[in-house]
């Protein structure tokens, strides 16, 4: 059985449900943006101003979702500074059950046949081998971009949440919770991490409505000044007892002041005391990006899986 339309809130969580079933026995094949805290703020975030851009297709088998296409089309967004960002191309997040490895040739088709005449791009996972021949059989090749030392490739990170050191601020400095520093300064630090995005109070309101949100893990630090200095967010997944940070940043005046290992020390242990036994991050892991691959590291992270950004060109139908 299979339907295809816009993408909603109720999709969101099936396609959430799928995650989680993949996380329990085969972590490492989990595609990029089909994580479980991925997907609640990929579609939290933007849905009111993007919605209408995206479509999707599900694939049950006995009442069960076991693959899905979200295929982002071109928009045009307004961020957070006035300006305009466009979005010319085509992007698919995807996921398929490994016992059902087959149907991703058909999600390739769909995704071809809904965006025809658009540069298409896609990041299957590098631990797959059967989807990266699929996908290379129906015309998509690695991505330029995604090459070199600075290439655009993505690495998921892991550790367990035993022999956690305590979170240390800077003097002055201290921890708050979404919950309790409020919307406009959850907003702030992201934005003030970030840059202009098209992300603001509204946005948020749709995000703390997703499966997984919790403001009493969404971290952030003010500093001495009253600024909103650094901020993540963490997803539980009560399935598997894993929590995902998912972003993470710092505002650029207050980096290198030790704010994002602390973040992550203090997200950990208030993950722990939630019940988490296990968490991951994602960062760029292309040599030329060591800033937080190092991070990552140095708190005790180390790489699952990375992914292999492909593209397909407009012209190739």
């Amino acid at each position: 059985m299979t339907s295809s339309e816009l993408l909603t809130a109720a999709d969101v969580e099936l396609m959430q449900g799928l995650a989680q079933r993949i996380t329990a026995t085969r972590p490492e094949l989990v595609n990029s943006d089909a994580s479980f805290g991925e997907l609640a703020w990929n579609w939290g975030r933007a849905h009111t101003t993007q919605g209408s851009a995206w479509r999707r297709r599900l694939w049950f088998s006995d009442g069960e979702l076991v693959a899905w296409g979200w295929a982002q089309l071109p928009s045009s967004v307004q961020l957070s500074d006035g300006t305009v960002a466009n979005a010319t191309g085509a992007y698919l997040a995807y996921q398929v059950h490994p016992d059902h490895a087959g149907l991703v040739d058909e999600v390739i088709d769909w995704y071809d046949a809904t965006a025809p005449g658009l540069e298409r791009t896609v990041l299957p996972g590098a631990e797959d081998g059967f989807a990266l021949e699929r996908w290379a059989a129906h015309g998509y090749a690695p991505d330029p971009s995604g090459q070199g030392d600075t290439g655009s490739w993505t690495q998921l990170n892991q550790r367990d949440l035993t022999d956690l050191e305590p979170a240390v601020l800077p003097e002055g400095y201290r921890f708050l919770t979404a919950d309790k520093a409020g919307e406009e300064a959850a907003v702030g630090a992201h934005l003030n991490a970030w840059g202009p995005r098209a992300y603001s109070v509204e946005a948020y309101r749709g995000l703390r409505e997703t499966t997984g949100y919790r403001g009493d893990l969404h971290v952030l630090v003010e500093a001495p000044d009253g600024e909103m200095a650094s901020s993540a967010i963490m997803w539980l997944d009560e399935v598997n007892w894993t929590v995902e940070f998912e972003p993470m940043g710092t505002h650029p005046d207050y980096r290198r002041l030790g704010l994002g290992r602390a973040v992550l020390l203090h997200g950990m242990l208030l993950a722990r005391e939630a019940g988490a036994v296990h968490a991951t991050v994602a960062c760029l892991g292309a040599p030329g990006h060591p800033a937080a691959r190092e991070l990552y590291y140095g708190v005790g992270f180390r790489m699952l899986c990375r992914d292999v950004p492909l593209i397909k060109d407009a012209s190739a139908g």
